[in-house]
């Protein structure tokens, strides 16, 4: 197993394992050069925030004040505005290619005011391979300014577990470990409520193929998840997702209490690595997080970082194939 970098966005490039037959693919989608990362508008492989996801009218409430931030999406803000972090050049602070535990570690200064958001804090962001096929994604922030601000720090790694250059997913098999998700509006912001899957399209709590309900929601899925079980330090499973052709299957664990699922709806004629061209559902997110909107939804889960308070969101994938 092989990963690739770019410090641009702490982005992973690459991301390459054998299949059942011993052929070596590479599962995500991206780009060969720095210019087409700094063009991207599809967040290949990067890592987004401050506040991943989207947040309405791109403002917010906290501690009596009102912060109005850059929106990138309509009158919304996604994925921490038009210079969120997958937009800026991070500093790889740690690298061990060999031995024990291969990682690599970035680190950004996030200013107070940066998009217009509160608080100045450290970022990092951890990769590391374990044994077993297995790597961690750990997301870190300190908040070292004198405000209080909210983080919602996110992998946006695309999948395609059949290689990147092999078409659709809608035949790769999918479990969400969730019993509920969060309805949302035409802007695609959650409504508030938080509803049962069963019974709706969204329900994926035994494997289904991905295309299975293409009639029901013909553009594909961009909707948040509540996980089951309690967040909050625990890491428990998010997703297991199963390509039948490659025989490889991944599961994702966190200790976040939300997971976004999107299946490259808006990817349209991409030009990517080795110019394989991608379309529409040419891979997945699975994008652990809390809640959309959460900084406007008092009653979703919340991820406010006080002064000298610490945020931690960790992913854990499992690889096999057979």
């Amino acid at each position: 197993m092989s990963l690739k970098f770019t410090n641009w966005g702490a982005t992973l490039v690459s991301f390459v394992l054998p299949d059942k037959n011993g052929k070596l693919i590479d599962i995500v989608l991206g780009y060969d050069t720095i210019k087409q990362y700094k063009n991207d508008t599809t967040y290949f492989g990067a890592i987004v925030g401050r506040v991943a996801n989207r947040i309405k009218g791109a403002q917010f409430k906290l501690n009596g004040h009102t912060y109005k931030l850059v929106p990138n999406e309509g009158k919304n803000m996604l994925h921490g505005g038009p210079k969120g972090y997958a937009d800026v050049v991070w500093e790889v602070t740690k690298y061990q290619n060999k031995g024990h535990k291969p990682h690599i570690v970035f680190s950004y200064h996030s200013f107070d005011g940066e998009e217009g958001f509160p608080g100045e804090i450290l970022v990092t962001v951890r990769y590391t391979l374990l044994a077993d096929n297995q790597v961690t994604v750990v997301m870190k922030a300190k908040n070292i300014g004198n405000k209080a601000t909210p983080v919602n720090i996110a992998n946006h790694a695309y999948w395609n577990l059949g290689g990147h250059n092999s078409g659709d997913i809608l035949s790769e098999k999918i479990q969400i470990f969730a019993s509920n998700y969060t309805p949302v509006d035409n802007d695609l912001i959650p409504t508030g409520k938080i509803e049962a899957v069963k019974g709706t399209p969204f329900d994926f709590l035994k494997p289904e193929a991905i295309g299975s309900r293409t009639r029901q929601l013909p553009k594909g899925y961009d909707i948040n998840y509540a996980l089951d079980g309690v967040h909050g330090g625990k890491i428990r499973k998010a997703a297991v997702l199963q390509d039948e052709k490659s025989g490889i299957e991944m599961e994702l664990s966190t200790n976040a209490p939300g997971l976004q699922f999107y299946t490259g709806n808006m990817i349209k004629d991409v030009k990517g690595k080795a110019g394989f061209v991608y379309k529409a559902h040419a891979a997945l997110c699975l994008e652990t997080q809390w809640y959309p909107d959460y900084v406007n939804q008092p009653d979703f889960p919340q991820s406010i970082v006080e002064p000298r308070k610490n945020y931690k969101h960790v992913m854990l994938y499992k690889f096999s194939s057979h």
